[in-house]
């Protein structure tokens, strides 16, 4: 379970950094990829995180 646990938790960081790597992409000059689809990626990678960590911290009080 703990194997479990630590994997929600590393796909919560790898989530987080992605997002926080789009919306530094977001902030450079440039045409390609277009600034929306990139927030749009941000958005999804964000919320997945919270949903992964949410997920992990569900499993950690519950064992």
């Amino acid at each position: 379970m703990d194997g479990i646990i630590f994997g929600f938790f590393a796909l919560s960081g790898v989530l987080f950094l992605s997002m926080v790597y789009n919306f530094i992409g977001i902030q450079r000059p440039g045409m390609y990829p277009p600034k929306n689809m990139l927030k749009k990626r941000a958005a999804m990678l964000g919320s997945g995180g919270v949903i992964s960590f949410l997920i992990g911290i569900l499993f950690w009080f519950a064992a």
